[in-house]
């Protein structure tokens, strides 16, 4: 994609995608676009106005802001997302959250099997291949990806041994559907009280955690003055480097001492960033740093979200989706059946829109969507989406190597399930 595009500086895209992301805000402000925007939430056109850029040829798919972006800007955001967070109010969401954490788990594990079992009766053609092309082992890559992440994918990727190409193709498919579901959890967010209605939920629980952080930064709020700004991103992104170094020792220790902990990610240097981010946030809420929400330090850290987000949009191809309808459209039922069983619990429990969004993004996105779509409802609950997503890279390699044997089972490839 890069070759091709019109535009391949990086700094020159980065300052579109600023310049993209600053012209939604203005609009989002003026009053003659009030109505359409009460419509259409500015994240969600945060998220799929970049998609244009990248899918029209102007700027590449492959540039390095999405790096940056999840790397150093996402870790800077927990921090300050974090600090602030009163954990005891956290902690009194209640059981519902995990309850539909593993809804979601449970779900993409059965989903893919009932995907695979449905398109097989309808075009046999499309999932089937033997050896290293047989579809159904590209689908456990993916059962992986969308319990857990990257690293439990890759992880799978060794176990079952799918051909390159049809490794690259289930990446496609990764990116396409997850983020079209994406789009859709950041547009129910603006209507998430329609949304609760009709689940029949009880947010009560939510929406105090909502009052108590809104009632904190009143209480602290202040004018603030260009030593607050610095104090801000230095805390962010002192963090980030303690995160970085720490990731950089612990992975390879635990790949060297420990390689079967891979199973939980910990060889994953990503993880760890987001584990020490995080962690270090939640210390500095039960200090005097925690006062600096109010000169604005979750209001930096919703700007480097909002980066990430247009990041993740020009991710999206929508050519690669196209020349890869059959495979789409498996992903495509695969998620709709992961949504209805989630739909349905959350009737039956009453559970709020937020912890359905929150525990299938934990799953489908782990650590760089989770804390979008949470911070999608307010900043303050962006830990929690955080907090599920450590849960899902913990189980993703085991739910996905559970997806891939009952995929397995009814495939009908008659090759070794181990290839050599």
């Amino acid at each position: 994609m890069k070759e091709t595009a019109l535009i391949t500086n990086e700094a020159v895209v980065f300052g579109l995608l600023m310049a993209l992301l600053g012209l939604i805000f203005w609009a989002a402000n003026e009053a003659r676009f009030k109505k359409f925007f009460s419509i259409v939430p500015a994240l969600l056109l945060c998220y799929f106005l970049p998609s244009l850029l990248t899918n029209t040829g102007l700027v590449p798919h492959d540039t390095g802001i999405y790096f940056i972006a999840s790397r150093y800007l996402l870790p800077a955001s927990l921090v300050l997302l974090t600090l602030s967070i009163d954990l005891k109010a956290v902690f009194g969401l209640g059981p519902k959250a995990l309850i539909m954490f593993f809804t979601a788990t449970f779900s993409v594990i059965i989903g893919g099997p009932l995907a695979l079992l449905t398109v097989s009766w309808i075009s046999p053609e499309t999932v089937g291949g033997v050896g290293p092309e047989a579809v159904w082992r590209g689908l456990a890559t993916l059962a992986g990806s969308w319990i857990g992440g990257g690293a439990n994918q890759a992880a799978l990727y060794e176990v079952f041994k799918p051909s390159e190409a049809l490794y690259s193709a289930m990446i496609t498919v990764d990116v396409v559907v997850a983020e079209i579901w994406m789009a859709i959890i950041l547009l129910g967010a603006s209507k998430s009280d329609r949304v609760d209605a009709w689940l029949k939920a009880d947010n009560s629980s939510v929406k105090e955690l909502q009052g108590t952080m809104d009632e904190f930064l009143k209480r602290t709020a202040k004018i603030p003055t260009l030593a607050d700004a610095m104090k801000i991103l230095g805390l962010a992104f002192g963090s980030v480097a303690l995160s970085h170094a720490a990731g950089d020792f612990l992975a390879p220790w635990f790949a060297q001492n420990a390689p079967y902990t891979a199973n939980f990610s910990f060889t994953s240097d990503f993880f760890w960033i987001v584990i020490i981010a995080t962690t270090l946030g939640l210390l500095l809420s039960f200090t005097p740093a925690r006062n600096l929400e109010g000169v604005g330090a979750s209001r930096w850290g919703s700007v480097f979200i909002y980066i990430l987000v247009g990041s993740i949009g020009m991710k999206m191809d929508l050519m690669e989706a196209i020349s890869q309808p059959g495979l789409i459209a498996v992903g495509a039922l695969w998620m709709t059946i992961h949504v209805l069983i989630l739909v349905l619990v959350a009737r039956i429990i009453r559970a709020p829109f937020f912890f359905l969004a929150v525990g299938s993004k934990a799953n489908i996105g782990g650590a760089a969507s989770a804390p979008v779509a949470a911070a999608a409802f307010h900043p303050s609950l962006a830990p929690v989406g955080v907090l599920l997503a450590v849960l899902g890279y913990a189980l993703g390699t085991y739910g996905g190597w559970v997806s891939g044997l009952v995929m397995y089972a009814i495939s009908g490839d008659p090759s070794p399930l181990m290839l050599p």
